[in-house]
């Protein structure tokens, strides 16, 4: 593991999730970078459990052990806001000598902010992310968003389209507040050369060109898009080949879509890959795409897209879809493309953008080489946790 440099917190601080480590998602691996950058010292977290199963016990218990700060399970697998929730997270500030907290996802735990105010918190930080955004669309989520903004010293946001969305439903005093405050990338784990000659080599892909979509599978990230888009790809790199690293409910339909569209041949399931392959995975690709979208009017939203800056940080030009804040990550034209409207016409845009990445190596070296200087200038774990920390 990257031995990350640390931020002196202000205040020993309580970290209340749901959202952390085995368990596996895009939430869990920024809180998990965050803390991993604070002072050990100054952090305790408090977490649900993830599965009930003895081997997930067990990954549990062996994933806490290796952190250098104490991590508390409580007994369920899903943290809310209840009494007795309550009072164990109080108790824990309590006997911890925690000042502030911080919640990993403001909704619904930020909920809580009350009571530990009441057990002596005197700095309360919650961050938002895509679903707090859908939670601004309904009238009863709403007003408990409201609450928690009410009762929170700070909300923060991942980007302009997050924050345009949950201050709506915060008042005045609450939506000033907000602070900007996104997940960041490693540069040092993702780079060009970190193992995608040994991924190409161990599944037989050779010097084929490779489009590569890291993300889980679910109707959302726009896998089956790309499906759509291959057989335009294939006409013009009869070679190429759709990498699709991730696992989840989708995978099922996306095989009988490949199946169906007739290129089932050029595209490659790698199923879920553990955290510290995926750099080599991105790495193998020439290309990354997701061309993402929303869905249930608005509900099912892309938070950010921290995929497009890993991939940028390896090197890769990227295609991305532009639902919710996902365009905050590429810089479009210069780091890669945003590819806009329906499921056929981002299939098309997407087919576009590919064969034309696929077929100018020039391109492809200079959009990567900007989307990796950008992460060096603006997304670097260092400069957010720094952030942070100035928070608690």
């Amino acid at each position: 593991m990257h031995t990350a440099p640390t931020h002196r917190v202000p205040r020993k601080t309580l970290v209340v999730t749901n959202d952390f480590p085995p368990r596996p998602g895009g939430i869990q691996n920024f809180l998990h970078s965050m803390c991993l950058r604070l002072d050990p010292e100054q952090v305790v977290v408090y977490a649900s459990g993830w599965k009930r199963d003895a081997e997930g016990r067990a990954a549990t218990r062996d994933f806490d052990a290796r952190q250098p700060y104490e991590v508390v399970r409580d007994r369920a697998t899903l943290l809310l806001p209840t009494p007795r929730v309550a009072r164990r997270a109080a108790g824990l500030l309590r006997a911890h000598g925690c000042r502030s907290v911080w919640f990993g996802a403001a909704a619904p735990l930020g909920l809580l902010a009350p009571a530990l105010r009441r057990a002596g918190a005197e700095r309360i930080v919650a961050t938002t992310h895509g679903h707090e955004a859908g939670w601004a669309r309904l009238p009863a989520a709403r007003h408990l968003l409201r609450r928690i903004g009410e009762s929170t010293d700070t909300l923060t946001y991942l980007g302009d389209y997050t924050r345009s969305r949950i201050a709506r439903a915060l008042t005045p005093e609450a939506a000033a507040r907000m602070v900007r405050l996104p997940p960041g990338v490693d540069e040092q784990e993702f780079h060009p050369g970190s193992g995608g000659a040994a991924v190409r080599a161990r599944l037989g892909l050779a010097d084929r060109p490779v489009v590569v979509c890291v993300s889980r599978l679910v109707p959302r990230k726009g896998q089956d898009t790309l499906i759509r888009a291959l057989p335009r790809v294939l006409a013009a790199q009869p070679d190429a080949v759709l990498l699709i690293v991730g696992g989840g409910p989708y995978r099922g339909e996306l095989e009988k879509l490949a199946a169906a569209t007739g290129v089932a041949g050029a595209v490659r399931f790698t199923g879920a890959v553990p955290w510290e392959e995926l750099p080599a995975h991105y790495d193998a690709g020439d290309v990354f795409a997701m061309p993402c979208r929303t869905r249930r009017g608005g509900l099912d939203v892309e938070g950010l897209g921290i995929v497009y800056l890993e991939a940028s940080a390896t090197g890769l030009p990227v295609v991305a879809g532009d639902s919710g804040g996902a365009p905050d990550a590429v810089l479009d034209g210069e780091t890669g493309w945003v590819v806009r409207g329906g499921p056929e016409r981002q299939a098309a845009q997407a087919a576009e953008r590919i064969v034309t990445l696929l077929g100018d190596p020039e391109l492809r070296a200079r959009t990567g080489a900007r989307g990796r200087a950008w992460v060096a200038e603006r997304w670097r774990w260092d400069l957010l946790a720094e952030q942070l920390a100035s928070l608690l």
